[in-house]
């Protein structure tokens, strides 16, 4: 029985390849093996600073070792089956996505584009989708949600081994799952983390991609912002971001310069893969993460073997060595359509609404006082299930402000 909200769309040009999340036996005992076998590191002293100040605790690793024996992967994995899933064979690769078909003439086509670990994938935006199942049945949701694993997570292929396949490649790869689904008429993006760099380039190199809604912009200060513009929540956002550029970025110099090195290292051995993620899981959030949710992650993680394309994929974002412009400060990667941002003052690097407008026409600003959702759906905080509302209600005040513009299936 085909699940609800699986009925794809009247003007589909390709039917997509149902998909279910199936982890062999094998695979799951040699995971448990691996993870039995896999010794711990002896204490330090820098391991048993509560504070994280020095990375993942001896004692916190330890303990998510041992949860990790009796993890009930077969519930987690009926859990991301009960969404319906497609793949899609695109110029060579194996996209993989979930979505929730509306069945809805005028349903608006969104296309969320997630981050890094960001539960490592479409997991993160699971929660959500349970609300709006809640909320809405196929007769009346009001979009078409479509949530593709971006290439090298998960059960999305990885990019190819002749080729740097780049952010723009990525990005003309998520255009044409839109553009095979029937949405060549417009569509609306979302992203975070990475998937803002993705949505950026879907807006600007993409006609399909009608508007767009991001929740980071990485970039320095403009040279035409005078300071002023600046507001004391601004000083003590970036003053966040300066610290984590210090102490919290390290990682991101080891995927850009040495990604085989820890490519390697993050895919033979399942309790360092869970050192890597669990860190960024524990000190990225500002309440403490389920261990439960973090063991399936990395769980899906190491199954799916993305551990080492997921390096590589992230290399192409780290901007190591820096170059002379980040992605929102150069021209060629202006917004000119509409644009709208949400601002979280405890994102990791957040960055005020005075730079963010010199990135493009933005039209819709909305500032959030809890904390960070880069992570959707991890965070338990009311603003995650009601994310496409935003996009939602951004679109209607672009209707509002641009009356010629046309969203249509």
């Amino acid at each position: 029985m085909a699940l609800a909200y699986s009925k794809v769309p009247s003007g589909t040009t390709v039917i997509p390849s149902p998909f279910q999340v199936h982890v062999s036996d094998e695979q799951i005992e040699e995971l448990q093996l691996l993870v039995k076998l896999s010794k711990l590191a002896p204490p330090t002293y820098e391991g048993l600073q509560q504070d994280r100040k020095y990375g993942i605790t001896n004692e916190w690793l330890a303990n998510a070792k041992e949860a990790w024996k009796s993890l009930d992967w077969r519930s987690a994995e009926s859990r991301i089956n009960s969404f319906p899933q497609f793949t899609f064979d695109i110029e060579g690769l194996t996209i993989h996505f979930v979505a929730l078909f509306s069945e809805r003439k005028d349903a608006i086509p969104i296309v969320l584009l997630h981050g890094w670990p960001g539960k490592l994938t479409f997991l993160e935006f699971l929660p959500a989708l349970d609300s709006i199942r809640a909320k809405y049945s196929p007769e009346t949701l009001p979009y078409h949600i479509v949530i593709p694993s971006l290439p090298g997570f998960t059960f999305s292929s990885g990019p190819p081994l002749d080729a740097n396949f780049t952010g723009v490649d990525t990005a003309r790869v998520i255009n044409k799952v839109m553009l095979n689904l029937g949405f060549e008429d417009g569509y609306v993006a979302q992203g975070g983390d990475i998937g803002s760099r993705i949505g950026r380039i879907l807006a600007v190199d993409h006609e399909s991609c009608k508007a767009v809604h991001l929740n980071a912009c990485y970039m320095g200060k403009p040279s035409n912002v005078p300071d002023t513009a600046i507001t004391e929540e601004d000083k003590r956002a970036l003053a966040r971001a300066q610290w984590f550029g210090t102490y919290g970025s390290g990682y991101a110099l080891e995927h850009g310069t040495r990604p085989s090195t820890i490519g390697n290292v993050l895919s033979t051995n399942p309790v360092a893969l869970l050192a890597w993620i669990g860190e960024k899981f524990l000190d990225w959030a500002d309440e403490a993460i389920h261990l439960e949710t973090i063991l399936e992650s990395v769980s899906l993680y190491d199954d799916s073997t993305s551990a080492y394309n997921l390096v590589i994929v992230l290399t192409l974002t780290q901007n190591v060595p820096p170059p002379k412009l980040r992605q929102a400060e150069d021209p060629r990667w202006y917004i000119r359509k509409p644009f709208g941002f949400s601002y979280y003052p405890k994102e990791l690097v957040p960055t005020p609404r005075a730079w963010v407008e010199t990135t493009g026409n933005l039209v819709f600003w909305q500032a959030h006082e809890k904390r960070s959702v880069d992570k959707y759906g991890l965070e338990e905080i009311e603003m995650v299930p009601r994310l496409p509302w935003i996009v939602y209600s951004m679109l209607g005040r672009l209707h509002q402000a641009n009356s010629d513009m046309r969203i249509r299936h």
